[in-house]
C-alpha cells in the first residue's frame, strides 16, 4: 500500500521543493504575513513540507501532519506534532492559537462531514477573534484538473467552503476566489520575480487563478 509520504516524494522532487520554498517566501511576505502578528502562536495544519510555517514571522510555530517526514522539513524552532490531524487537534487546549493555517488540506479529507469536524476543532483551539487562513483549490475554476490527484476526495468552491465556515462558527474576513494557479507546476509563475509580478496584477490572478484564499475569524456565539 502506497503511503502519503511515498506519494508526495514521487510528486515533488528535491529541486522542485527548493523552488517551492522560494515561492512561498514571496507569498508569505506579499500576501499572508499581514494576517499574522509577530507575537502570535501559529499552527500549520497539514504542514507537509513546512514552506509556510518555516517562513512566516511569529512568536510560536506548530506544524501538524500525519506524515513523519514533516520532521525533516521543519526549521529550527518549529514544534512538530505527527499524527492523525483530528486526533492531534483534539489534544490541543482551547483558545491557544492566534492563527491556524491550512494549504491544500481540506480536499484530502474523506468527506464533508470530516471537513466540518476539522473546522470545529480549529475553531475550538483559536483564541477569540483568532484567524483561520486557508489556501484551497477552487472546484469552480479547477474542475478539469481537480481529480487528477489520486488523494483528492472533497471538492469545494469558494461559495461552499464559505458556507462550511459560517456553519462552523466563523465570519469571513477576506475571500479571494482566484489567487494562485492550480499547482506550482503551472505555466506561471515559476520564479520569484514572476510571482511578485503576478501578485501585483489582480487581472492576471482572475485569468490564471484556480486556488482561493479565505481568511475567517472565530465568531462569538
Amino acid at each position: 500500500m502506497v503511503q502519503p509520504g511515498e506519494l508526495y516524494r514521487q510528486r515533488f522532487a528535491t529541486a522542485d521543493q527548493e523552488r517551492r520554498a522560494a515561492l512561498w517566501e514571496v507569498l508569505c511576505r506579499v500576501v499572508l504575513q499581514r494576517y499574522v502578528e509577530p507575537t502570535d502562536t501559529v499552527v500549520d495544519v497539514g504542514a507537509g513540507f513546512c514552506e509556510f510555517i518555516n517562513t512566516v514571522r511569529c512568536a510560536h510555530k506548530v506544524a501538524i501532519d500525519e506524515n513523519p517526514a514533516v520532521r525533516e522539513h521543519a526549521a529550527e524552532g518549529v514544534n512538530v506534532i505527527v499524527g492523525d490531524v483530528h486526533a492531534v487537534l483534539g489534544n490541543v487546549a482551547d483558545a491557544t492559537a492566534n492563527v491556524v493555517f491550512c494549504s491544500n488540506f481540506f480536499e484530502h479529507l474523506r468527506d464533508k462531514h470530516a471537513v466540518l469536524n476539522i473546522l470545529g476543532e480549529i475553531r475550538r483551539i483559536l483564541v477569540p477573534r483568532g484567524r483561520l487562513i486557508a489556501i484551497q483549490p477552487n472546484i469552480r475554476y479547477a474542475y478539469k484538473e481537480y481529480w487528477d490527484f489520486f488523494d483528492h476526495h472533497v471538492a469545494l468552491s469558494h461559495a461552499s467552503f464559505s458556507e462550511a465556515l459560517q456553519l462552523s462558527g466563523y465570519c469571513i474576513e477576506h475571500l479571494k476566489p482566484r489567487l494562485l494557479p492550480y499547482t506550482t507546476k503551472s505555466r506561471l509563475p515559476q520564479t520569484t520575480w514572476l510571482l511578485r509580478l503576478y501578485l501585483s496584477l489582480p487581472p492576471l490572478q482572475w485569468l490564471l487563478g484556480k486556488q482561493m484564499l479565505v481568511v475567517a475569524r472565530k465568531a462569538e456565539r
